[in-house]
């Protein structure tokens, strides 16, 4: 198939689909409007019948001149007067009004309506199923009004029904049947024939087909002789002057002239014929050697990113077996000397022994708080690793986080109290939040003894509680020198130590957080914010549980 058909086909089909939804949108769109018109007349009957029904009911029926055939309504009484000249007139009910109406404009504009009622006064008005079904949802309040389109001696009706209610002029007729106000007493079902609107709906449709008929079948000639001669005519002469080079018979005389991309694409195309030959070879020849060089420095790095992966892997199982084996004779390295300590303490008082006693005394206090000390860090270090590796496995509970907090405070007040630091706690009375206690632990206790360490003597240290769109915020503040700005996103990494830190091993900080975004939540530290200075170190946890469980 050539371009050219393919082109006009594509094209033909795509406006033949384009249109025919437009088209078919419209005309659905019209039609949809032509029955909302039918349905709004049958709305406007209805109202008119009902204030007809209303007018009627407010005056207590009306008395029309006995004519005909016409006969005493035998449900009502005094239904019949005489006048002083002898004419007789029959006093009619709303309904039989609406009837009499019903049957005027059947004749004259060919609708018709019917009342109807599930708790009948004249037999006559017996609903049909149509009816029946609309007037057990009116009762039950389920819409107000139902339409539906028939189809009876082949001729399509549109019907629309909706309820009538009791209102207090209707009590003179119906008082008797139980109603009261504000009852669902019947209905009227209003007919209207759609003959007039489907023919306008089809003569519709068919000026849409006929005008979607013409205007493809003219794009698609527009199209036809607009592509012959500003695409395929310069794309012919290209396709010859390309099989002209392919075949070594190029001279470069058949150009095109068009003014357009065309002929722009020609000139491009001659130029590359006359320079492709020279730099065909040379061009091979480099490719070659990238790919050669290529090779070898995917090689290269595939043999370096085994290396690394090897080094990490024993850098890991290092620290892992280091912290481990150091964890034991540390803990025993402590034990020794809380025993030496106590021991100590309760030799004799005697002046001879006091003097070195104490200094004894003091060395082994020196010994245990530094076991203490690496304890610590390498139990940092372990759980550190742990938490890299993906292994951490935390136990959370539900847990009163006020309690913890006061807890810990008790655990660190003789250390507070060798400064004569004070703690100014204000928390809510009860904050329940889904933790791994131990570990929330030890992010307070490594907060709060950095708090104690850089406050000054006498001090104070406070603790306070509040809620954020976040969760629950727990912010520690002391009264030290402070956190430079360019160290307070440096203080959380992995053995930073900072200025003031001399002595720490730069892995509290980090563990604290670590701990707590594995709870899914964030830690950070701002300045105090007033004068006297320090820093204040705050963390939030999240009070849906969902987002406390470890990944």
């Amino acid at each position: 198939m050539k371009l050219k058909t393919k082109i006009v086909l594509c094209c033909a089909m795509t406006l033949i689909i384009a249109l025919g939804c437009a088209f078919y949108v419209i005309t659905n769109i019209q039609e949809r409007m032509l029955i909302e018109q039918v349905e709004n007349e049958a709305r406007a009957i209805f109202r008119q019948v009902v204030i007809t029904r209303q007018w009627i009911a407010d005056h207590g029926g009306i008395f029309v001149e006995q004519k005909g055939d016409m006969r005493p309504n035998p449900y009502l009484e005094e239904s019949e007067i005489i006048d002083i000249q002898g004419r007789k007139y029959l006093r009619s009910s709303p309904a039989m009004v609406t009837k009499e109406i019903s049957k005027y404009a059947k004749g004259k504009e060919r609708y018709w309506f019917h009342i109807t009622s599930l708790k009948l006064t004249n037999p006559e008005n017996r609903p049909d199923d149509f009816e029946t079904k609309a007037l057990m949802d009116f009762e039950k309040n389920l819409t107000k009004e139902y339409i539906r389109i028939e189809q009876l001696d082949s001729v399509k009706y549109l019907r629309y029904m909706s309820p009538l209610y009791v209102e207090r002029s209707c009590l003179n007729c119906h008082k008797k049947q139980g109603y009261k106000v504000g009852d669902v007493r019947g209905a009227i079902s209003v007919m209207i024939p759609l003959e007039k609107t489907i023919t306008a709906i089809n003569q519709n449709k068919k000026n849409m087909y006929i005008a979607a008929f013409f205007t493809t079948f003219t794009l698609i000639i527009a199209l036809y002789i607009i592509i012959q001669r500003m695409v395929l005519n310069p794309i012919n002469k290209l396709k010859r002057s390309i099989s002209d080079f392919s075949e070594g018979r190029y001279q470069g005389l058949d150009a095109i002239r068009t003014g357009d991309e065309f002929e722009e694409l020609y000139k491009v195309f001659s130029d590359m014929a006359l320079k492709i030959s020279g730099y065909h070879r040379e061009l091979e020849d480099k490719v070659r050697e990238a790919t050669n060089e290529l090779a070898e420095t995917n090689n290269k790095l595939r043999d370096l990113n085994q290396r690394l992966n090897e080094l990490n892997t024993r850098k890991s199982d290092f620290i892992a077996r280091a912290s481990h084996e150091l964890r034991t004779p540390l803990t025993t390295i402590k034990g020794a000397m809380d025993y030496i300590v106590t021991s100590l303490s309760r030799l004799s008082n005697s002046q001879s022994q006091e003097r070195s006693i104490a200094e004894l005394t003091a060395f082994c206090e020196i010994i245990r708080r530094n076991s203490e000390r690496l304890i610590r860090m390498v139990s940092n270090m372990l759980d550190l690793e742990r938490i890299e590796q993906g292994v951490f496995e935390g136990n959370f509970v539900y847990s009163n986080i006020v309690k913890l907090i006061k807890e810990t405070v008790e655990y660190l007040r003789p250390e507070a109290d060798d400064k004569s630091i004070i703690f100014s706690i204000s928390l809510a009375k009860e904050i329940n939040v889904y933790i791994d206690e131990d570990r929330i632990r030890q992010v307070l206790i490594n907060i709060l003894s950095n708090a104690i360490k850089y406050s000054p003597e006498g001090g104070e240290i406070t603790i306070k509680s509040a809620f954020t769109e976040e969760g629950v915020e727990i912010s520690i503040t002391d009264e030290g020198k402070g956190i430079d700005d360019d160290e307070k996103d440096k203080v959380f990494e992995k053995f930073y130590k900072g200025k003031a830190n001399k002595d720490g091993s730069g892995l509290g900080l980090t563990i604290c957080k670590s701990i707590v975004e594995l709870h899914r939540g964030k830690i950070c530290c701002r300045d105090r914010g007033d004068a006297k200075g320090g820093v204040c170190v705050y963390f939030i946890l999240p009070l849906d549980p969902t987002y406390n469980l470890l990944q």
